[in-house]
């Protein structure tokens, strides 16, 4: 038998044995290994354990917390229970319907008033000459007004008691709601305060409101004290805090919207039941809340997301700046006039402003029509300077 002869390299002598080759046990590196299981481990609990403050966001992401979420499958469809069931398909019928139409569409002016107007001079000459195109109504909560013109004259509907801050006032906008809709007429439904007044002529209000298939709701996110920490998890499961929003109680809104305004009583009852002053430590305003928030749920898209009604929060105080007769001039309702963006500031520490144009049938055009809140006794230079200003 034939002995098998060594493979030589080169020209040395060295053997290649044919058997295995014994090697010595390789290094692992140890420290890839254990620097990989802490990293996923943080990664796991930052997940299940999102930080609260915006800061701590940044130690994952540059983008912040919302990048985070962004990285996780999207959560499953919430189940309804009945009575949401019930109430979107309510809404859901009554928007999708074709709109009432009208031979002669109309206004309706809806004043929410302790008593009297105290502008309604300026309103008469605002009107006048266009009867036939506008309806008023008067909620006078404390006490009868003694009218001084023949527009605001048998005007009033029944009144109740409205307590700022509280569903009351809340109550008392439906309550308008409800008169205003019985003149099927009415295509458009403004809300003002004694303190309002008209900043352009009626034809130019009339033709931006009655022109366009939007409603003016203000409506934005504020995650400070002022805005999500008003929110209740009694609201649950209806509203959810990433649906709850602010905005101003002045609204204008079309008669769909009004319709399903009067509609619903399954998101109204959670503000009725937990959203007041003082309710677990909260401030609650319920009609800075109820229709954002609202609105929000049920036809975000449908909605401006600005008042329509001019408004300075400036001094930051718990009411806006009040002008007196001294304050009015051409200068400042020109610049009020010529305003033509929506800003927001959060109420949070950050006070972050949020500014979007204000479209009107996709052109960006002024955003008010209406301003407050004006002392009474800024009448008369009011009405001197009407004839000009609302020609703007």
């Amino acid at each position: 038998m034939k002995t098998g002869q060594p493979w030589r390299i080169g020209m040395g002598d060295i053997p290649i044995f044919s058997g295995a080759r014994h090697r010595p046990p390789l290094k692992r590196p140890l420290w890839i290994i254990v620097l990989v299981s802490l990293v996923s481990i943080f990664v796991i609990c930052a997940f299940l354990y999102q930080p609260q403050s915006n800061a701590a966001c940044y130690i994952f992401s540059s983008r912040g917390c919302k990048a985070i979420s962004d990285w996780l499958p999207p959560a499953p469809a919430r189940e309804y229970n009945d009575d949401e069931i019930a109430a979107r398909v309510v809404i859901k019928e009554i928007l999708s319907a074709p709109p009432v139409q009208s031979k002669n569409p109309k206004i309706a002016f809806m004043f929410l008033t302790p008593s009297a107007v105290p502008f309604e001079k300026l309103w008469d000459k605002f009107f006048h000459g266009h009867e036939g195109k506008f309806s008023v109504y008067v909620h006078a909560s404390k006490e009868k007004a003694v009218h001084l013109s023949r527009y605001f004259a048998n005007r009033e509907i029944r009144s109740d008691q409205v307590i700022w801050g509280k569903i009351t006032m809340v109550d008392a906008e439906r309550r308008l709601l409800a008169n205003a809709l019985q003149d099927p007429d009415n295509q458009h439904f403004v809300l003002l305060s004694e303190s309002c007044v008209p900043l352009y002529t009626f034809d130019y209000i009339y033709d931006y409101l009655m022109n366009t298939n939007i409603s003016y709701v203000d409506c934005f996110e504020d995650p400070g004290p002022h805005g999500n920490g008003r929110y209740s998890e009694h609201m649950l499961p209806e509203i959810e805090k990433k649906d709850f929003r602010k905005g101003a109680q002045w609204f204008s809104v079309k008669r769909q919207h009004a319709v399903i305004i009067m509609a619903d009583n399954l998101y109204y009852s959670k503000f009725r039941d937990y959203c007041k002053p003082g309710l677990e430590g909260r401030n609650c305003i319920a009609d800075e809340h109820y229709l954002p928030t609202f609105f929000n749920i049920v036809d975000p898209g449908g909605i401006a997301n600005w008042s329509v009604t001019h408004v300075d929060w400036s001094e930051r105080k718990w009411h806006p700046k009040l002008y007196k007769a001294q304050d009015i001039s051409y200068e400042l309702l020109r610049n009020i006039t010529s305003i033509d963006v929506s800003v927001h500031v959060t109420s949070d520490e950050k006070r972050v402003v949020q500014r979007w144009p204000c479209l009107w049938n996709g052109i960006q055009r002024p955003c008010y029509l209406f301003a407050r809140k004006f002392h009474p006794e800024s009448l008369n230079n009011l009405l001197h300077l009407f004839a000009n200003y609302t020609t703007i």
